[in-house]
């Protein structure tokens, strides 16, 4: 198969296809179309960034446009969920994208923003609903909405909502969705506990898979950089001085240090942010959308971004410390030679994490290549700014705002001091 036109999809989305570019489905897509359209249940096992959003979008927009139905009351025709925010606001634009030829309502549900807007809008109906599984628990709860007639469900992301701590969410929902339904299951990876997900949803899948689980996107080149952990601030300042680092996406382990990490960036005269758990849904938004305007050039993200985040372009990924679950590292590197593109991934390795290098080696079945460190390196660190003990912001104001670091009141209703008016 070496055309879209070729499958068969329904008229009304043709014209969609061309103006997105799309013309040659990618391997994943062309392994799980045709079985979705025909209506069977799905695993599709490939890594990120191969197209697997399409894979399930195509067939359920197909079925949409040649069955269409009135919407029901507090129901939803399509359950698709995803484990974090970002990746659910990306799947639902995909949606309207592909079908917006069709007069369909999708929405995303998710945390980390008030409930009561998202129950209004579940109140007359939905064609495509799009939510990570504890804000939509939240809503079935609360009796907003029900989930007795979906035709289609789709779990994107699988091994993600595991790491996350989903499963009991999942088991829960398994028991309140139809048994008469059609189900797409995606994953990159295929641990023994996806495997028994799978076996709880699914009726007799079709399984598909385009590349063996846990393998690298091979247009990414990857060094693995030996670096004490005091150093790594320092070597990560010098790399985004190199013009060639024009967008590069940063992950650290935890949330305080991604936003430590920012800190420095900032005093060093880095344009950066920080997107994490802790950080509101709108300081997300905000911090992704200067991310892909340019406005910023690094993002540092946590792992709950890993799968979440679809830039275009992005130059590099930096490993500023290795994750403790091997599989992150796949997801981690994917977010980089995308759409066909090259990219390159540079980890920074602390004694104390050659273990987690192992296991990742161990994982991926290869040695990653070692790139010494710069010339010079310890005498240009020294030389390098740091931060105050209370930073002002350094960035341009809309990368503030991004970062959710702009200078506010330090207690609710406290107002700032005018200087001019200050008492001499």
């Amino acid at each position: 198969m070496t055309s879209f036109d070729l499958l068969g999809l329904a008229e009304p989305l043709r014209p969609a296809l061309r103006q997105a570019g799309y013309v040659h489905p990618t391997p994943i897509q062309k392994a799980a179309i045709p079985p979705a359209l025909a209506g069977r249940d799905l695993i599709g096992i490939a890594r990120t960034g191969t197209g697997k959003t399409a894979a399930f979008a195509l067939p359920i927009l197909d079925r949409l446009a040649r069955h269409p139905a009135h919407r029901r009351r507090l129901s939803t025709r399509v359950l698709v969920l995803s484990p974090t925010r970002e990746l659910a606001s990306q799947i639902a634009e995909s949606f309207r994208a592909l079908g917006s030829a069709l007069r369909l309502r999708t929405e995303t549900v998710f945390g980390g923003v008030p409930i009561a807007r998202q129950i209004r809008m579940t109140e007359a109906g939905l064609d495509i609903l799009v939510a990570t599984p504890g804000r939509l628990l939240d809503l079935v709860d609360r009796g907003a909405l029900l989930l007795d007639h979906v035709e289609l469900l789709v779990l994107d992301e699988a091994d993600q909502m595991l790491d996350l701590g989903f499963i009991h969410a999942l088991k829960k929902l398994h028991g309140l969705l139809p048994r008469r339904r059609q189900s797409l299951f995606f994953s990159a990876t295929m641990p023994p506990a996806i495997r028994e997900l799978a076996e709880r949803f699914l009726q007799d899948p079709v399984e598909v898979a385009v590349t063996p689980a846990a393998t690298t996107a091979e247009r990414v080149t990857q060094r693995i950089i030996l670096v004490n952990q005091a150093e790594k601030q320092a070597l990560l300042t010098l790399m985004l001085r190199d013009p060639a680092y024009a967008r590069t996406l940063v992950f650290t382990r935890t949330k305080h240090g991604a936003d430590r990490v920012v800190r420095h960036l900032a005093a060093a005269g880095v344009r950066a942010a920080a997107i994490h758990g802790n950080k509101s849904q709108p300081q997300r938004e905000r911090a992704l959308a200067a991310f892909r305007d340019g406005a910023l050039q690094a993002l540092v993200a946590t792992d709950i971004a890993a799968r979440g985040i679809d830039v275009e372009g992005v130059s590099h990924v930096i490993n500023f410390e290795l994750p403790n679950v091997p599989e992150q590292y796949v997801h981690r590197i994917g977010r980089t030679a995308r759409a066909g593109r090259a990219g390159e991934a540079l980890s920074f390795c602390a004694p104390e994490e050659r273990a987690f290098l192992r296991d990742i080696e161990r994982l991926i079945r290869q040695e990653l290549p070692r790139a010494p460190l710069p010339p010079d390196f310890v005498a240009t660190a020294a030389r390098l700014p740091k931060p105050s003990p209370n930073p002002r912001p350094s960035l341009p104001a809309p990368a503030r705002a991004a970062s959710g670091e702009a200078s506010r009141p330090s207690r609710p209703g406290q107002r700032r001091r005018n200087p001019r008016t200050r008492a001499a």
